[in-house]
C-alpha cells in the first residue's frame, strides 16, 4: 500500500519522511497514487552547488563524482553537508491510477519539491554536465508521491529558463504574503523591504514581488559593484548597495541609510552562511524577516533575535504557497530586468 507523503519509498531509518530519510527506494514501478517522471534535468539549489564548488576547488569532474554518489548512496539528491538539494524537470511515462497531480503521460513538467524527498536514479552518469553549473543535464527516473506538488512546463519558455524560475517560486509567493501582511491603514504610507541577495534568481524575484504588493520602497543588498551594476540596469530596486551579508553591522548600516530607517521586511536569498544576525539587525521591531536561503542556521537566527532582543517574527520560506509557480512565472514575463537577470545567469553558466 502507498502512502501519499512516501513514507512506503523510505528505506533507513524506517518511520520517518522522505526527507528525513537516509536512503530511499528507487524501484521504477508506481503506486496508485505515484508518478514516474523521465528525468532530462535538474536544478541543484544554490547553497549545495556553492559547497560542492568550494570543497573541489571548481574543478568540475569531481563535483560530478561527488554528487553520482549522493544519489547512488541515498535515492535522491539531499547533500549532506548543507542538507538540500534541488528540483527536477521531465516527462511523465507513468500515473497511478489514484494519481491526483493533474497531469497525464507526456506532458513535460517541473517537480516544486525539493530533491531531498524526490526518489531519484541517475543512468547516464552524468555524461553531458561538466560538474561547472547548477543545472545538470541527466536521464533517469524520479518518482512523485500522492502529495507532491507538480507543474506543466510552459510551452512558450525555454525549459532551462523555467526550470531556475519554478526553482525558487516560492520566494516571490511567500515575499508577497508578507508584504501585503505590513500594508498599512494608511497607502501612502509604504512598506519597507530589504532583499540581501537581490540580484541573484530568488533575490530578483522578491524585490519584484514586494514592488508589486505595495512596497513603497526596497533595497538590494549585494556582494560587489558588478552584482550592483546589474541590478540597477534592471531597475527592481529602489536603491542597491554593496555590503557583505555576513557582517551584521555593515548590513544594518547600508539599509538603514538607504531606507531612512530599518526595514520593516526582510528577505535573506544568499547563499552563504552567517547572514542571519545581519537580517535581523537590518529589521525595525515588528517587523519580518523571512529567510529562503538553505544556508541559514536557524538557531543563529533565533538566539541572535533573542540575544539583540530584536521584537521580530522570523519565517522560515519553505517553498510551497499556493499559486507560487503561476506567480513566478508572470513576474518573470512581465518584469524584463528579472527576465534579463535568469537569462544572464544562464549564458554564464
Amino acid at each position: 500500500m502507498t502512502s501519499p507523503v512516501g513514507l512506503h519509498r523510505v528505506l533507513e531509518p524506517v518511520g520517518v519522511l522522505p526527507q528525513a530519510a537516509w536512503r530511499l527506494n528507487v524501484d521504477p514501478r508506481v503506486g496508485a497514487d505515484e508518478i514516474r517522471i523521465r528525468v532530462e534535468r535538474l536544478n541543484l539549489d544554490a547553497a549545495s552547488f556553492r559547497q560542492l564548488r568550494e570543497k573541489h576547488g571548481g574543478v568540475g569532474p569531481e563535483i560530478r563524482a561527488e554528487v553520482l554518489d549522493i544519489i547512488g548512496r541515498r535515492g535522491k539528491m539531499h547533500n549532506p553537508v548543507t542538507g538540500s538539494g534541488g528540483m527536477l524537470i521531465g516527462t511523465v511515462e507513468a500515473v497511478g491510477p489514484m494519481a491526483t497531480a493533474g497531469v497525464r503521460v507526456g506532458d513535460r513538467v517541473a517537480s516544486l519539491v525539493s530533491l531531498t524527498l524526490t526518489p531519484l536514479a541517475v543512468t547516464d552518469g552524468l555524461a553531458g554536465w561538466r560538474g561547472d553549473s547548477e543545472q545538470v543535464p541527466c536521464e533517469g527516473h524520479a518518482i512523485l508521491f500522492g502529495r507532491t506538488v507538480v507543474a506543466v512546463l510552459p510551452p512558450d519558455l525555454p525549459e532551462p529558463l523555467a526550470l531556475a524560475v519554478l526553482d525558487v517560486c516560492g520566494a516571490p509567493a511567500l515575499t508577497d504574503r508578507v508584504v501585503r501582511a505590513q500594508l498599512p491603514a494608511d497607502p501612502r504610507v509604504g512598506v519597507r523591504v530589504a532583499v540581501l541577495g537581490g540580484a541573484g534568481k530568488s533575490g530578483s524575484l522578491a524585490l519584484a514581488a514586494a514592488r508589486r504588493a505595495g512596497a513603497g520602497r526596497t533595497v538590494a543588498v549585494v556582494p560587489t559593484g558588478s552584482e550592483r551594476d546589474r541590478l540597477v540596469s534592471a531597475g527592481l530596486a529602489a536603491a542597491t548597495v554593496v555590503a557583505d551579508a555576513r557582517d551584521p553591522v555593515a548590513v544594518s548600516a547600508a539599509v538603514r541609510a538607504a531606507l531612512g530607517s530599518a526595514a520593516d521586511v526582510t528577505v535573506v536569498c544568499v547563499d552563504v552562511a552567517g547572514c542571519e544576525h545581519g537580517a535581523v539587525l537590518a529589521t525595525a521591531d515588528g517587523g519580518t524577516v523571512v529567510f529562503f536561503s538553505m544556508a541559514t542556521s536557524f538557531s543563529a537566527a533565533a538566539l541572535g533575535a533573542e540575544g539583540l532582543a530584536a521584537d521580530v517574527t522570523l519565517l522560515v520560506g519553505n517553498g510551497f504557497v499556493p499559486g507560487h509557480a503561476e506567480l513566478a512565472l508572470r513576474l518573470l514575463t512581465s518584469e524584463p530586468g528579472v527576465r534579463g537577470l535568469f537569462e544572464a545567469r544562464l549564458t554564464a553558466d
